[in-house]
């Protein structure tokens, strides 16, 4: 079954042509033309969401809000708003990334791809560090026994420090690994969400200078 992908973009000649590229590509494309009010029951079953942010009817930023409260679906920002402030400010409301416009068709598709690649399911027990447990196969992330909400790129961050812990990974390592181009604000914001989710425990440390590790004490 092809992976599904929500596009939210009111320029129809834009839309149309998205929809065409992501179809031939060989993804089910949905579109939207507005912003939609997203009710516990209306969330898209979708595998990716492509999200504009000036949008009629639910204004983006909002949609993005309501959208991540209710899923973890990936979030691919595609907008004409090019101020570091706007970019900062998605990703904080739990954007996975950031694209703006105008852009080349080629890498608005090998973002899709980026976003919707998983990495190759792993028959082990898990990877424990203090009250945290990280389960690859599963793709879930417990704290002391519950379990913690985390976005795809979230839950990656958590991987790759974690099966290198007690080491330092450079920001541009991570950001490289986890969302495909060395963008170092928008790896930091997404440590900052992880950060918020697993708060009191300290998991994430800050290398200052080279990038980020996993604390050997959680506590």
């Amino acid at each position: 079954m092809p992976q599904r992908v929500l596009l939210i973009e009111d320029d129809h000649d834009l839309g149309r042509q998205i929809v065409e590229r992501l179809r031939r590509a060989g993804y089910d494309a949905l579109w939207w033309t507005q912003g939609r009010e997203l009710e516990s029951t209306r969330v898209p079953e979708v595998d990716l969401v492509v999200l504009d942010l000036m949008l009629p009817g639910v204004p983006g930023f909002e949609l993005l809000e309501q959208l991540r409260s209710r899923s973890e679906v990936p979030v691919l920002v595609l907008s004409a708003r090019n101020d570091t402030g706007d970019k900062i400010r998605a990703l904080k409301l739990g954007a996975d990334d950031y694209m703006t416009k105008p852009f080349w068709p080629e890498e608005l598709l090998e973002r899709v791809k980026a976003r919707l690649r998983r990495p190759a399911l792993q028959r082990d027990d898990g990877i424990r560090v203090g009250g945290l447990l990280i389960d690859p196969s599963a793709r879930q992330v417990r704290l002391d026994g519950q379990l913690v909400a985390l976005t795809p790129v979230e839950l990656d961050i958590l991987l790759v420090l974690a099966r290198r812990r007690g080491m330092a990974v450079t920001r541009k390592q991570l950001a490289d690994q986890v969302l495909g181009a060395a963008d170092d604000r928008a790896l930091d914001a997404h440590v900052s969400r992880v950060r918020k989710k697993l708060a009191p425990r300290k998991v994430i440390e800050t290398v200052w200078g080279i990038g980020y590790r996993i604390a050997e004490d959680d506590g």
